[in-house]
Formats: C-alpha cells, structure tokens, sequence
C-alpha cells in the first residue's frame, strides 16, 4: 500500500506518488524532531533559565557536531577543548548582559560540558546510521536506532533531570547525559545488526570496494548542503547573543521555545522534500523534464498548504502550546514566548515552499542554489536585521523575531523566482537523461 514503483512515478498519479513516499519518511523525521524537543519538554517543568540553557548551548553544539564529523581527530579535539572551557566561553558569551545570568550560566555550563563528552558517541552513531543504514538504503534500520534512541532518552530524562527514585538530581546534565546514553542504546542497536550480518553483510561488501566516481558525485552534491549546514551553525551563534542581549534569560527562554515547535512544523516539508527528489530524479532519470516541473509546483502547492494550517493552529493559541512546552514559564518570558511564535506563524508557508523549492534544485544537480539561498537568508537577511532591530534601533528582541520571519518569506520568494527563471532557461531539459524536450517546450511549461 505504501509502496510506489518508478512507472508510477514517472507516469502515475504525482500527487499519490508524492504523499505515499512522505508517509514512512515523516515518521522517521517525527522520531528525530522528538529527540530535539524532549529535553526541552523536561526542562521546561524544572525552570525558565533550563530552558534558556539549553537554547543558549544550541549553536556551540551545532558547531561542535559538524566539527566532530569532519574527522575522528576533530572529534578529539572538541571533546577535549569543549568540555575544559565550557565555563570560560559561556562567561564570555553571559557578559554581554551582565547581571541577567539568574542561574542560566550554571544549567548551560553543565549541559555543554556533558554534551561534549558524548561527542564521539553521538558522532559515531550518526555516521552508522546515516552513512551506514540509510546509505545502503535500509532505512527501517535506521528508523528502529532512532526510536530506541529516542525511547531511552524519554524515559532517562525525568529520572536524571529530577532525580526520581534510586537516581541523582542532575538538572540540565541529566538532560545532557540521557540523550548520550540513549544515543548509545542506539548504537548497541545498530552494531547487533551489523554483527548478525544485516543486509547480506554489508560492512564487509561496503568495505570491499571503493568506487572513485560515486565518491566524486557525493562530494558533487552532498559539499554544498554540507556547506548549507555549517552557514546555518555559524550564523546562529551570533543570532543567540543577540536574542540574549535584547532579551536576557526571558528572551533566551522564548526564542528556544520557539525554534523547537518550529522543528515539529518542519516535519511535513522535510519529508516532501525527501520524497520529491525522489520524484523529480526518477522523472529527470526517465527524461521527462516537464513532469518533474510539475512535481516540484505541486510538492510546493501541498508543503506550503500544509504549513499555513499549522500555522493558523499556532497563531490562534500561542499561550497554550507555551506553556505545554515550559510550564515554568510565566511573566515576561511567557509574554515573549507568545509573542515569537505568533511571529513565526506568519512565516510557516514559506518555510514549506523552501524546502520543496531546494528539492527541484537539488534533484537538478544544483544543490548550490540552496547552499547561495541559505547563505542570503541566514547571514545577508536575518542576521543583519536582527543586529539592526537590537543594536541600533533598541527595540529589544522582538527585532530577532521578525528577522527570522522576515528572511523565510524573502527566501522563498527569491526560490520561486530563481526557479522560475531557471526553467525557462532549460534546467529540468539539461538535467533530464533523455532530452526529447525543445526550448520551447520549457517556457510553456514554466509559464
């Protein structure tokens, strides 16, 4: 029922081709969405400052996670640096407010420093299932190392953070260490499969060839996004001492809040995204260009669609989904908490409409677009905004939040154009593998 056949993609029904492809990729993206919210869920019933601790800590994570997988040495070199200066480097960051610390130093220096410690773990775990499962195209493995993470991590973050029964109060460390120790109950998982010989042995079959054209094509493709990334990292350092400098610990709390009932929002255009490559490359493999136009319209149609209901949903009971999330919050970090994702509301159908728009790019080969995008959105739009709004007009951090809504809407509308116009110059019809389409062909379909 929820296979789908490369004739059906190329010649069936699109819309039906795309939604039974999202179906098991969503779930996978809702166990990994999960695992980026519950420490916050948990948190949220200890403190505000928790919270903020942890959203405070996100882009120095970020940061370390893309250095750790790198090299296993840069591994090394993270762990080691990271955990030794956690308390310097969070002093430095706190001191751009002095005064506003109100027990958020203590929570993030203690999260990091646990956090970084796992590095190794963590990176190795990715890399089994990523590189390993998914790569060889067993994502049910995959999926079962993310729920087994995923089901650790829930039950061990109350009992750590709370120190219920028999375990330690830990607070913000104990949210730290169960997502290591769930991330090894993952990886348990995942070399039980490999020892039993999953998928006819594929260690020693994956181990046993190196094919120099294929690693020329994923560098091809997979640099830029990997590139893509890393902007995303850098860029939201600077974005968190700017919510913190506008906002303190209140506004820390908000935006962190925020941008993980943002990560659920994402999951139905992640998975479209997924599933519309897909699409688009059979058609292009099959060299039906103007099929895989269409695919990537429609997939934009539906994600978009699918957004502006959430974000109806979010605009009309902000205060609810708040204080689901972080009970503690009250005052004015409840106030901000309302505030940003009533803001980041109006932005959900654009986010919708990225993601559909980089997969047309991407399935083009042209994964640069969405590298030269995110570099505009994050670091020519947003971030200039928010230091803007912050530092010289001092309208505190509301100015972030509309700096990230702001710039989803202008990379959007700048994809759809850039879009548009490549088609008309015959992206899809060179992209194609069999180029039966005329110049003009391309025009009338763009049109």
């Amino acid at each position: 029922m929820l296979d789908v056949s490369s004739e059906e993609m190329t010649e069936g029904n699109l819309l039906r081709s795309l939604l039974v492809l999202a179906v098991p990729l969503l779930a996978q993206n809702v166990v990994l969405v999960v695992q980026q919210i519950v420490d916050v869920v948990f948190l949220g019933r200890l403190s505000p400052e928790a919270v903020a601790a942890v959203g405070f800590t996100a882009p120095l994570v970020g940061l370390a996670l893309v250095i750790s997988f790198v090299a296993f040495v840069g591994t090394q070199v993270v762990v080691s640096r990271g955990f030794l200066v956690a308390r310097p480097l969070l002093e430095l960051f706190t001191s751009v407010r002095p005064g506003d610390q109100a027990g958020l130093l203590d929570f993030a220096v203690e999260y990091f420093s646990v956090y970084a410690l796992g590095l190794p773990l963590l990176a190795f775990t990715d890399t089994l299932e990523n590189g390993g499962f998914v790569a060889w195209g067993d994502s049910r493995a995959s999926l079962y190392l993310n729920l087994v993470a995923l089901g650790t991590n829930v039950i061990l973050d109350p009992l750590l953070i709370f120190g219920i029964g028999p375990f330690p109060r830990l607070t913000a460390a104990g949210a730290a260490l169960a997502t290591v120790l769930g991330s090894l109950a993952g990886a348990i998982v995942g070399l039980t499969f490999v020892a039993r010989g999953r998928n006819d042995g594929m260690l020693r079959r994956a181990a046993a060839t190196v094919d120099p054209e294929a690693i020329r094509d994923i560098l091809s493709v997979g640099g830029p996004v990997g590139a893509q990334q890393g902007i995303r990292q850098l860029i939201r350092l600077p974005i968190y001492l700017l919510v913190f400098f506008g906002g303190g610990a209140a506004g820390l709390a908000a935006y962190t809040v925020g941008a993980r009932v943002a990560t659920i929002a994402f999951v139905p255009p992640q998975g479209l995204q997924q599933a519309a490559q897909s699409v688009i490359g059979q058609n292009l493999g099959a060299g039906n260009a103007s099929r895989a136009r269409r695919t990537t319209w429609l997939a934009v149609a539906v994600a978009a669609g699918a957004l502006a209901v959430i974000g109806v949903a979010q605009w009309l009971i902000p205060g609810v989904i708040a204080t689901t999330f972080a009970p503690t919050l009250s005052g004015e970090a409840l106030t901000l908490t309302v505030q940003y994702l009533t803001i980041l509301a109006y932005g959900y159908p654009a986010l919708g409409a990225i993601y559909t728009f980089e997969a047309g790019f991407n399935a083009a080969d042209r994964s640069k677009v969405s590298f030269v995008s995110t570099l505009l959105q994050y670091g020519g739009v947003r971030l200039p905004i928010a230091a803007a709004g912050v530092l010289y007009l001092t309208v505190g951090v509301t100015a972030v939040f509309w700096a990230v809504t702001i710039s989803n809407v202008g990379a959007a509308l700048w994809l759809a154009a850039y879009y548009r116009y490549s088609v008309h110059g015959g992206m899809m019809r060179h992209a194609a593998a069999d180029p039966t389409e005329t110049e003009e062909s391309d025009v009338a379909e763009a049109a």
